[in-house]
């Protein structure tokens, strides 16, 4: 059973008896900026362990919605809910249950990655294991590097090991395989993976379809501040077939990136 299985099958049967709710609920979110509705009367809620894709074009709106829930943006009307927790009336709260990672992180030039992690373990007053967390990433032999001699796969696994400190219920990761070579995005969905397993609901946006496809449980894609489609990745290209959709392109039973893999083999390599 894949990992998208086996939380499809453990949420319907917790959504069965009724035990737990989203631990995500937003209803009627909306923020303007000028003339430009930014978030349009958006509502849709997360299960609990699931991996839920925020997709859309630049302007979509999907980034000002997760920075709501984040308690980064308030909201001009609706409600947010994370964790059972009220963003806009506690988004301190909010910040103390979940991880961020963003697409581009700056971190300090003179501490070394193992102290960083130290570091933001102590702004969150929790007594952290630097071991455990830099094996989880996959950074155990770079502990003594500084940010600016990492790799960007290095630096974006570096973003993710400082969201783990606090023991996040939620993590938002923000395109976290932008620019990365084949080798580093696949073994970052295989962190993702791992981290979902720890039973960590996990809200991600990327701009890459087969991203989604490969990682997400359900996907909402945004377009002009709304949602306009929120379904399972499989379920979302039924629809579209149903249609009488025919893509022009040939389907193939590998791509590029599979020869490249094949031939370079799975390992990174970020020297």
């Amino acid at each position: 059973m894949t990992g998208r299985e086996h939380t499809q099958t453990a949420t319907a049967e917790g959504d069965a008896s009724g035990a737990e709710g989203p631990i995500i609920s937003v209803s009627g979110l909306n923020k303007r900026y000028g003339e430009i509705n930014a978030v349009d009367n958006v509502s849709f809620s997360v299960r609990r362990g699931e991996v839920f894709g925020m997709l859309g074009p630049n302007g979509a709106g999907k980034t000002t919605t997760i920075e709501i829930l984040e308690g980064m943006r308030r909201a001009d009307s609706g409600s947010a809910l994370v964790g059972g927790i009220d963003v806009r009336r506690d988004p301190k709260k909010v910040k103390s249950i979940i991880g961020v990672q963003l697409q581009s992180s700056a971190f300090f030039d003179h501490l070394s990655v193992a102290e960083t992690i130290k570091l933001y373990g102590e702004l969150y007053g929790e007594k952290v294991d630097v071991d455990a967390i830099l094996n989880e990433v996959e950074l155990t032999d770079r502990r003594k590097a500084y940010f600016k001699q990492l790799s960007g796969g290095q630096k974006q696994r570096l973003s993710i090991a400082v969201a783990l400190v606090n023991r996040p219920q939620v993590m938002f990761l923000d395109e976290p395989t932008t620019a990365l070579d084949p080798q580093a995005r696949r073994h970052m969905w295989e962190l993702i993976e791992r981290i979902r397993g720890t039973g960590v609901t996990i809200m991600l946006t990327t701009h890459y379809m087969e991203e989604a496809e490969e990682l997400c449980d359900r996907v909402a894609i945004m377009d002009s501040g709304r949602i306009v489609e929120l379904d399972t990745p499989g379920a979302l290209v039924e629809k579209l077939l149903a249609t009488g959709f025919k893509s022009t392109r040939e389907v193939k039973l590998a791509t590029l990136e599979d020869v490249f893999i094949n031939l370079t083999g799975r390992r990174l390599r970020e020297d």
